[in-house]
């Protein structure tokens, strides 16, 4: 790319873009950009030749390659391409009292999850810090007239893997675009040194961990990084994040027929959960072609509740949304990996240029 994305300049950075305009410029594109998510070709108390410039030497980082809309109307996923033919995915999850978004924070992922459509895929490259923060700019245009209320950082990638574009975007998402820390949660398969990192950043964020298994053994085959940084450790860096933060530590668990879903699975989550009063997340699996396991019938997923709940542990189901559209973490991009160009009746254009 001959120049940065409009969404990767720092203040500073715009303010030597224009170096030749009026100082209060600045802060009216940079308004612009954050508090109307507009793009530069609609600030129209710009010059046009400004508008022209800027659109040209701060371009936006994402083409949207593809835009699925669910069938209930609730969930958009879009498919983007960036500058280097990569491409990444965004989910936007409407619920009649927030409104979620779902970003990316790589390009594939590293961390060899077999069950993850994104983990079987392998990894390409880090996302900048404006390649995530225009994915919550494009989807909060979306979501008009509802406003934009929760960020979520679970979608492909590990984010802690790429700790500084992510604390970076971060920072963004709450000082310009005024999100509240509180409303932003980051996932991690349980990268301990990236959660300590996290929690002296002082963000009181929301820290969510793929856990999937609660012994080591069972852990190393579905999330090898556990060999690393296996479940004691990673238990005392949870410990850790909750007392340095004063947040709830959620532990999300992928249910997977005859894997994980057993009474004793229950009871070993339970023991883990416990102590770090943590809150549990049970996930139906959702469908990839590179695993040849299922998801756990919807009893059982409910049996599975009960058992955490009557061993005193907070636990919810969550609903599978956007399963018509592919909507799982690297579903779309998996499927339409080796199609050039894909023609597909799309509901709306979210390219940030779009009106």
């Amino acid at each position: 790319m001959t120049a940065d994305s409009r969404y990767d300049l720092t203040i500073d950075q715009l303010a030597t873009l224009l170096e030749d305009q009026p100082a209060y410029r600045v802060r009216q594109v940079w308004d612009g950009l954050y508090q109307r998510l507009l793009a530069p070709t609609e600030m129209t108390d710009l010059p046009k030749a400004l508008r022209e410039r800027l659109d040209r030497e701060a371009p936006p980082a994402l083409a949207a390659a593809l835009h699925l809309t669910s069938a209930s109307g609730d969930t958009d996923k879009i498919l983007w391409r960036l500058h280097d033919e990569t491409t990444v995915e965004t989910v936007l999850m409407r619920y009649d009292d927030r409104v979620t978004v779902c970003v990316s924070t790589q390009v594939g992922c590293a961390m060899a999850c077999g069950f993850c459509a994104t983990g079987q895929a392998g990894f390409d490259r880090h996302l900048t810090t404006g390649e995530i923060v225009e994915q919550v700019v494009a989807a909060a245009r979306i979501a008009q007239p509802r406003r934009l209320s929760n960020v979520v950082f679970m979608g492909m990638g590990e984010p802690l893997a790429n700790f500084t574009h992510v604390v970076a975007a971060l920072h963004r998402l709450r000082d310009d675009l005024g999100l509240s820390a509180r409303h932003l949660t980051v996932s991690t398969v349980g990268i301990i040194p990236g959660i300590r990192r996290l929690a002296a950043e002082q963000l009181p964020l929301s820290l969510a961990v793929s856990l999937h298994a609660a012994n080591d053994r069972l852990r190393n085959e579905l999330v090898p990084i556990n060999r690393r940084y296996p479940l004691a450790a990673l238990s005392q860096a949870c410990a850790e994040y909750r007392e340095a933060t004063g947040r709830r530590i959620s532990l999300e668990w992928a249910m997977i027929a005859g894997t994980n879903d057993s009474d004793r699975d229950a009871q070993e989550l339970a023991r883990f959960a416990r102590p770090l009063r943590a809150h549990v997340n049970l996930i139906p699996l959702n469908p990839t072609p590179g695993w040849p396991t299922t998801a756990s019938p919807r009893r059982r997923v409910r049996e599975f509740r009960d058992l955490l709940d009557a061993a005193g542990v907070n636990a919810t189901i969550r609903a599978n949304r956007g399963v018509d559209i592919d909507a799982a973490c690297g579903q779309l991009r998996a499927r339409h990996a080796n199609t050039a160009s894909v023609t597909l009746k799309r509901r709306c254009d979210v390219s940030p240029e779009a009106g």
